[in-house]
């Protein structure tokens, strides 16, 4: 007999079969990502802290120790050796971040003017009051903001579907302010980053924690009160995955459950309303290139349809309670003609220039501009399928109101559409092709019908940005209470144009808009082709000065047509109760 000879193993080595089940570390990119969650964290957390230092010991308590959690999350990150191990540190990095959030929420809850307007809407559903078309103007003022519209007034009215109220009335018990809106946005906020976290992949959840909580600026609009946040979180089963809905041309729970997020999305906030048909034309692409026409259009009609049923359920107590003004309400943002505001393509007018007389031009170059994109996502969804949740936001950037919460708000959703739908999901979609469009000049055709289809939007545009005011306005003189306290300006107004116009009037300093000044002498319409003189009043009847070497505009906005005129002007000191030419 022969024993087998045992070799000795040298200490430091390991053996094939010990190296084959070491486990596997984990990526260094989802590490980076793990870690960028983690610094994320640190943005704005100083503040509410030093805030909370001072009469909410208990909040600064737990903010100290959420920033030892960071540091230690950030060195844990950058040494675990196991893939498990790392995905339950990202699990660590989303409850620092959510801890935070919520320490935020009770330093700050009382909210925007969105919030108080929620919530008084919600206060009087709760009465069995009616809710839309009533003016609340004890709301605003005390640092809350005004909306202005163009025929020199405010919005004082909801303007905004009904569920968010719904879902604000049985928080009302946690006091006045804009605090139980706030408290529903921020907590839809929190669920939807927790639905997405859950949803994506393993390696890719920190980069929910980091765009959802991160940052800083959504749970800021979610501590303002904005139900745009909460159509986010409704948005967020939608939208993971979203080419995938209706494979096989049956919903099943999961496709149906997606459609009534969606439906439940768009009675939250107006704007899920712009997303839905990129989804909707989107998803019948991918569809019918799978299963064909007919079977393609089944499946969208029932995504649509269910939408649509839970849509109208959420809304049937005010269709049928106050359908005027309820349809009057939810319509508001589109028809209110608040004045322009925002960093988009307006400020062309607004701040480069003195002007326009084709304000409107800027709001048909947007829809334009939406019925574009979407007629290039039916032509080439292959190429822009995978951007189909980015795309409905460019329209905005033309838009009269244009502001960049209208992208940031949204911006998760970009996020789980480029892990969730990458651009191999819509290689086999189906594109239409024309005879005009699929002959041996298809690529140029093409490339004109791309050009052809975004042209009407770009010559509104350009037709808007190239206005002028038809307002020529000249300070005739100045009447002060103290030398930088303003009580009158007497302005010189001519009317180039061929209309008559009925302008109000207001100063500006900054990027936002003022209160409107009051007419106290002269005619209130400016008769075309002519001058008059106009004496005008500030709100609350004084106008400070700001500092020396600040911007000062007077504006003068006009209904019908809609336009602007600005104009700089300087007021020089002067002694009290005198007037200055």
């Amino acid at each position: 007999m022969h024993t087998a000879e045992t070799k000795p193993v040298t200490p430091g080595r390991r053996t094939q079969s010990a190296v084959s089940a070491a486990p596997e570390p984990p990526a260094q990119w989802h590490r980076v990502l793990t870690l960028l969650a983690d610094v994320s964290l640190f943005i704005g957390t100083r503040s509410v802290w030093t805030d909370a230092a001072g009469h909410r010991l208990a909040v600064a308590a737990v903010i100290s120790v959420c920033y030892a959690s960071v540091l230690v999350c950030g060195v844990l990150a950058l040494v675990v050796r196991r893939t498990r191990t790392l995905a339950r540190l990202d699990l660590c990095v989303l409850a620092t971040a959510v801890t935070l959030a919520l320490c935020a929420w009770v330093m700050y809850h009382r909210g925007s003017d969105e919030a108080l307007l929620t919530t008084q809407a919600a206060r009087e559903l709760v009465a069995g009051h009616q809710v839309y078309g009533q003016p609340w103007p004890w709301l605003f003022g005390h640092g809350i903001a005004l909306t202005p519209t163009v025929t020199g007034g405010y919005d004082f009215t909801y303007g905004y579907p009904p569920l968010v109220p719904l879902l604000t009335a049985p928080l009302l018990w946690l006091g006045h302010g804009g605090a139980p809106a706030t408290a529903v946005s921020t907590g839809a906020l929190v669920a939807g980053t927790v639905v997405l976290w859950r949803m994506l992949p393993v390696p890719w959840r920190p980069a929910a924690t980091m765009v959802c909580l991160g940052f800083g600026f959504l749970p800021m609009y979610a501590r303002l009160g904005y139900p745009a946040i909460t159509a986010l979180a409704l948005l967020v089963p939608v939208v993971v995955g979203w080419p995938r809905t209706g494979r096989g041309g049956r919903l099943g729970p999961a496709g149906v459950m997606r459609a009534g997020c969606l439906g439940a999305a768009c009675a939250a906030q107006q704007l899920p309303w712009f997303l839905a048909p990129f989804l909707l034309v989107g998803i019948y692409a991918v569809r019918r290139g799978e299963l064909g026409g007919r079977a393609a259009a089944l499946v969208v009609l029932r995504i649509a349809g269910a939408a649509a049923t839970v849509w109208l359920l959420l809304n049937t107590y005010f269709l049928v309670s106050e359908p005027g003004t309820w349809l009057t309400g939810i319509a508001l943002p589109l028809t209110q003609g608040a004045t322009v505001h925002g960093q988009g393509l307006v400020d062309v007018s607004l701040y480069l220039t003195d002007g326009s007389d084709r304000i409107d031009w800027y709001a048909h170059a947007s829809l334009l501009l939406a019925a574009a994109l979407l007629a290039l996502l039916v032509l080439f969804p292959r190429r822009l399928g995978a951007a189909a949740t980015v795309l409905p936001w460019c329209a905005f950037y033309l838009a009269t109101r244009s502001q960049d919460g209208y992208y940031l708000m949204m911006t998760p959703l970009w996020l789980a559409a480029a892990v969730t739908a990458p651009p191999s999901e819509f290689a086999r979609a189906w594109q239409p092709r024309p005879r005009p469009l699929s002959g041996p000049y298809r690529r140029p055709a093409l490339a004109a019908a791309a050009v052809l289809v975004v042209l009407p939007a770009s010559a509104s545009a350009v037709f808007a940005v190239t206005g002028s005011p038809p307002l020529r306005m000249r300070v005739a003189a100045v009447r002060r209470v103290s030398a930088d306290v303003v009580s009158r300006l007497t302005v010189r107004v001519a009317n180039t144009g061929g209309t008559a116009l009925t302008p109000h009037f207001m100063l500006t300093t900054d990027q936002g808009s003022g209160r409107y000044w009051s007419l106290v002498r002269g005619p209130a319409t400016v008769p075309a082709h002519d001058t008059v003189r106009m004496e005008i009043r500030p709100s609350g009847g004084r106008f400070r000065l700001p500092a020396p070497g600040v911007r000062i505009r007077l504006r003068a906005f006009t209904a019908t047509p809609q336009t602007l005129s600005s104009t700089d002007i300087r007021l020089r000191p002067a002694r009290a109760g005198g007037r200055t030419p």
